[in-house]
């Protein structure tokens, strides 16, 4: 028969022993769930009112989505923006204000939760001036492409507009040519006979009517 201590020791060395592999079990599914904070956060394509924040996750994460927190210097209201089942590792800002700083976060997203923030980054929307003053004369956005394109068709609806109303009135100046041109043989017709009515009536055996003196 064992003895009361003796068993009280194998119930001690079971429990640690269970303990050590429960603990063991969360630490591998601690590590499995862990991400690090994105690194290399970049702004770029910087506008007036818009921008595009760029980063980089350690290869192998499962990582899942994003989320990026948004935010005025010495402003306390944020801008959440959230985004799973995507592996985009880019995200466009929009309805930004000029010449404004803002600082942003960026997170990474697992089935297991949320990675660390990373770093902030501090960046400053242009002023519009300044943007106009910086593009290049010979710089072409796709906008003003589009603009050109629009000023184009329409003024090749204006010219097909002229020249189908242009073609209206030649046609026109054509039918009325013709119908004077036809008339005018008839014309001709009523006057001399006009004029023959008008004349001098002769004497019934062929002489002019004398008086006698």
């Amino acid at each position: 028969m064992a003895k009361p201590g003796s068993s009280a020791a194998v119930l001690l060395l079971l429990l640690g022993f269970l303990s050590s592999v429960c603990a063991g079990e969360l630490c591998v599914c601690a590590s499995d769930t862990l991400l690090s904070a994105p690194l290399n956060v970049t702004i770029r394509e910087l506008e007036v009112n818009s921008a595009v924040v760029t980063w980089e996750i350690l290869e192998g994460e499962p990582v899942i989505g994003f989320a990026i927190t948004q935010q005025k210097k010495d402003v306390h209201m944020l801008r959440f923006i959230q985004e799973v089942n995507t592996t985009t590792r880019s995200c466009a800002l929009w309805d930004l204000d000029e010449d404004t700083e803002y600082i942003i976060h960026v997170q990474s997203i697992s089935l297991g939760g949320s990675s660390p923030p990373s770093q902030p980054v501090l960046f400053r929307t242009p002023k519009e001036s300044e943007k106009m003053a910086s593009k290049s004369p010979d710089e072409v956005t796709m906008e003003e492409v589009g603009q050109a394109a629009q000023l184009r068709a329409g003024e090749l609806i204006i010219i097909v507009v002229v020249l189908v109303m242009w073609a209206g009135v030649i046609a026109l100046f054509c039918r009325q040519y013709d119908i004077i041109k036809d008339n005018e043989p008839n014309n001709n017709k009523d006057k001399a006979k006009n004029s023959s009515e008008c004349s001098t009536p002769e004497h019934p055996q062929g002489g002019l009517l004398r008086s006698n003196v």
